[in-house]
């Protein structure tokens, strides 16, 4: 078994705090943070959501980025994440220069395009946010503020996004393509996306019950989580806070939203990741499940599980209930959340959790755990039948 790709840095922010340290501590007191929207400008209202509690103007504030600027709330989370990761790993900017950036996005800044879409004709100065609805635009910013010249790319897969960007950046430094690489996603609540969602009849007017058998829906959210991730020659006397053990993504090519009732891909991302981490099933010690709250991911993802996990199932528990579904974020949010289980030997309980369902009877950890993990494994199933798996592990070293 090798010893995995070594992650020296995380950054987060989401409903439930601004950094590490204030999202740890929502999970480990079970306080979530949704809401009615409050920044969000919707005729929506009764519909919860996972919202961060910063303006955006107090956002630009802290990053010191003038009034007059074409950041998104994604470009803005996400540079905060990013921040406070480069922070933690201790990257100054003579380091730059082995730097990578592969940022994962859905939504983009479609915030600013529905914003002003009906102004861009006759206000010029509006006209700056014409491109921001391309994900691409995002990361552009984020790149642009951090001044990262280095290999840059875009990843938007629905909800497996930023898992897929952790993966791609796990993959170029094993393969000797990167030394250093910030992977993770960023993505904002939109009227677009609340009223899509709202049009599919997957959205819950009630908090969100992760795998409850009387599950009514998700809740949206928004947030950004980002990893540093460094090859072994650079990681000399840092602390390492998880191994990248494992990655597998497949598609089930079932249907455009809908996961198989099988959870085909959802078996097969999780069976590659077993498979390139070199462990088995009976050793993963933990999983973060995608865990929507929907009637049809959690069946679907509770039907894969039970087809891997044979003989036992690990702890298993979702965190959508903190936070809200954050859609591309969601993979390196959890990912964040799973180094912070594994480094604190904890298991955060699943809220909302009364029932299981009848046809699989899995149970998620509802209370505070303690529980020595060697290997976590954490689901990003997205649209389109796109399901990845990351299995993180315990430094060796």
């Amino acid at each position: 078994m090798g010893k995995g790709v070594a992650v020296t840095g995380m950054g987060v922010i989401s409903a439930i705090g601004n950094n590490v340290a204030e999202n740890y501590s929502s999970l480990l007191n079970a306080q979530h943070g949704i809401s009615a929207p409050r920044f969000l400008q919707t005729k929506h209202s009764d519909l919860p959501v996972g919202e961060v509690k910063l303006p955006n103007e107090e956002l630009r504030k802290l990053l010191g980025i003038a009034p007059v600027h074409a950041f998104t709330r994604a470009a803005l989370l996400g540079s905060l994440a990013i921040k406070e990761a480069l922070d933690q790993a201790g990257i100054k900017k003579e380091d730059y220069k082995d730097l990578g950036l592969i940022s994962a996005s859905s939504v983009g800044g479609m915030d600013m395009t529905e914003k002003y879409y009906t102004q861009f004709k006759d206000k010029e100065e509006h006209r700056r946010f014409i491109q921001a609805q391309h994900p691409g635009f995002t990361t552009t910013k984020i790149q642009e503020y951090f001044d990262i010249n280095g290999f840059v790319t875009t990843i938007s897969t629905a909800c497996s996004s930023s898992a897929n960007a952790i993966m791609l950046g796990a993959r170029l430094i094993k393969a000797g393509k990167l030394k250093r690489v910030i992977v993770g996603g960023t993505d904002c609540l939109t009227k677009f996306t609340l009223n899509g969602f709202n049009s599919l009849k997957i959205l819950s007017s009630e908090a969100c019950r992760p795998f409850d058998e009387n599950r009514s829906g998700l809740n949206l959210g928004e947030g950004a989580a980002y990893l540093i991730l460094e090859a072994e020659a650079l990681v000399g006397t840092k602390r390492v806070l998880g191994r990248i053990k494992g990655y597998g993504n497949s598609n089930d090519a079932y249907h455009q939203t809908a996961s198989s009732e099988s959870g085909e891909g959802a078996f097969l991302a999780m069976q590659k990741a077993l498979d390139t981490a070199s462990i088995s099933a009976q050793e993963v010690d933990h999983i973060n499940a995608h865990g929507t709250a929907t009637k049809n991911n959690d069946l679907s993802e509770s039907m894969a599980i039970k087809r891997i996990f044979t003989n036992r199932t690990p702890a298993l528990t979702s965190t959508k209930a903190y936070t809200g579904h954050t859609l591309a974020a969601a993979g390196s949010i959890e990912a964040v959340y799973s180094l912070l289980s594994l480094n604190t030997e904890k298991i955060f309980p699943t809220l909302n959790f009364s029932s299981s369902m009848k046809e699989t009877g899995l149970e998620p950890v509802t209370r505070l755990v303690n529980l020595k993990m060697d290997h976590v494994l954490s689901n990003s199933f997205g649209f389109g039948g796109n399901c990845s798996s990351l299995i993180f592990g315990r430094d060796e070293a």
